[in-house]
């Protein structure tokens, strides 16, 4: 599989990654929606060509796993037929959009993501990790999700363009945020931001269209698992289903599910209930964040999800288990970060995955009794 191993750059459909498990294909649903039909497909394309696992993202986006390199043309052929995946690689690579959730047909934010839909053609060729926010309704839902041009609401109620990295932005006529979005990428390559590869980091003055001193609405909370006015949100420990739960979940009467970037489902129509499925909003599992580690990541230096199902009940606050220092499932501190490092534990306390250690090269037993766990042999 050497032909997929390559590095610092976002898997797509087309661009599978190679991990421990087999190849990563990522799958980006318009709006970050699937149908009934289309997720069924997807549960039994995911059992038929991968391992039956399937991973969402920070930017609501779903990897299959485990996929061989012989198995990837025949699943890349079906993800096209349902509409999951363009059939133009360049056209995949640039639909890099990040949809508030909880938008209704014909608001601002459908409205304005469509658009963008459209005019992906427009876009100049961005570095992979970039990508657009479109958060449009009464108050931003997306803003700590990561993305480098942004459409969000302001305080006054007006829709701003906001560049990744500033405070404020500038308020855009009705029915030209998508022009602006495209205009602001533009801009981004023609003044060298592709050097330093994302938008919080290119210090040039903006544009005149996208420097505006406007704040932003007050952010609202992120969703959390229970009943929503649109169904029901259920999270997802470490953001992952297997196509079991995909089956079970059929069962309910529900017509699509929304993809989030907060490791969860909102099932329209209905609240499923599901032993995979965490309908908790204190489930100490909603706080912690980990990677796969090893084996299935190649760079995963110890096993992570099994340590972190232990631990969570232990920790008060957020919860960061990484394999490696890369810090991949999380990129912001935590109040316990436990990072892998020759096959040992680290532990360090409000800091990211590549801190140095408080407490170094401790077994997974030593690392719980350290939190007063019962779990620890």
């Amino acid at each position: 599989m050497t032909g997929f191993a390559i590095r610092g750059w976002c898997p797509d459909a087309w661009r599978p990654m190679v991990a421990g498990d087999g190849l990563l294909v990522r799958v980006k649903p318009r709006l970050g929606r699937l149908t009934r039909a289309q997720l069924a497909a997807l549960g039994e394309a995911a059992a038929a060509y991968g391992n039956g696992l399937i991973d969402l993202t920070s930017r609501a986006n779903l990897q299959l796993r485990g996929v061989s390199e012989a198995g990837w043309p025949a699943l890349l052929e079906r993800l096209i037929a349902l509409d999951l995946v363009d059939a133009d690689p360049e056209a995949e690579k640039r639909r890099t959009l990040l949809v508030a959730p909880e938008w209704l047909p014909g608001d601002d934010t459908h409205r304005i993501a469509t658009d963008m839909l459209a005019r992906l053609g427009d876009l100049p060729a961005l570095p992979g990790k970039m990508g657009f926010v479109i958060d449009a309704g009464p108050a931003p839902l997306l803003a700590d999700a990561p993305g480098d041009f942004r459409i969000e609401r302001g305080r006054a109620g007006e829709v701003l363009l906001r560049a990744d990295g500033r405070a404020r932005g500038a308020p855009v006529e009705h029915g030209r945020e998508a022009e602006a979005l495209v205009a602001l990428a533009q801009w981004f390559v023609a003044s060298g931001g592709v050097a330093v590869g994302r938008m919080r980091r290119h210090a040039e003055a903006l544009p005149a269209f996208a420097a505006g001193d406007r704040v932003p609405a007050a952010a609202a909370p992120s969703m959390r698992p229970g009943g929503h006015p649109l169904g029901g949100v259920v999270g997802l420990a470490f953001g992952q289903i297997d196509a079991g739960a995909i089956a079970r979940l059929l069962d309910h009467p529900f017509s699509a599910v929304r993809v989030t970037p907060w490791r969860s489902l909102l099932v329209e129509d209905v609240l499923p209930t599901d032993p995979a499925l965490i309908a908790d909003p204190a489930s100490p599992l909603l706080r912690t964040d980990a990677c796969v580690g090893a084996p299935a990541c190649p760079q995963g230096q110890v096993e992570t999800r099994d340590l972190a199902r232990r631990l969570a009940p232990w920790v008060s606050g957020r919860l960061h288990v990484s394999g490696c220092a890369k810090g991949c499932a999380r990129a912001l501190p935590s109040e316990v970060t436990v990072t892998g490092r020759d096959r040992r534990y680290d532990l360090a306390f409000d800091a990211r995955a590549d801190a140095p250690a408080l407490h170094a090269g401790l077994s997974a037993d030593a690392l719980l009794s350290l939190f007063g766990s019962t779990d620890a042999a």
